[in-house]
């Protein structure tokens, strides 16, 4: 990996994290639509990753009291939905898929999953 891959995965999960301590349910709930439109051109399951990451960091930082938060679940129920809809746009054809391609689907597909915020 390249170090300016390196430094925008970290900029993705630092990015991850803060919406997911933000106390905001909106913020949470945008988390991933605001991450696929600030990296469009970044790979697909980068956001995925991401997300994974800083869940697991807050789950590691905060031990036993993040068993209690619904932010662990959270960040990893949105990963999953990701993960799942990446590979509905790459069963499509569209590989690899990047967070632009995600966006295009949400929209023809999903669009409800870019009203949540």
């Amino acid at each position: 990996m390249t170090p300016a891959r390196n430094a925008t995965l970290d900029q993705m999960t630092e990015f991850a994290m803060e919406e997911l301590l933000s106390g905001d349910g909106e913020r949470k709930r945008a988390m991933v639509r605001r991450m696929a439109e600030r990296w469009p051109a970044e790979p697909a399951l980068a956001l995925v990753y991401a997300v994974t990451c800083a869940t697991e960091a807050i789950e590691d930082a905060f031990g036993e009291a993040a068993a209690r938060d619904p932010v662990v679940p959270l960040g990893y129920r949105l990963s999953a939905l990701v993960s799942a809809d990446v590979h509905a746009v790459q069963s499509m054809g569209q590989i690899p898929s990047v967070a632009e391609d995600l966006l295009h689907f949400w929209r023809r597909v999903d669009p409800q999953f870019l009203r949540i915020v």
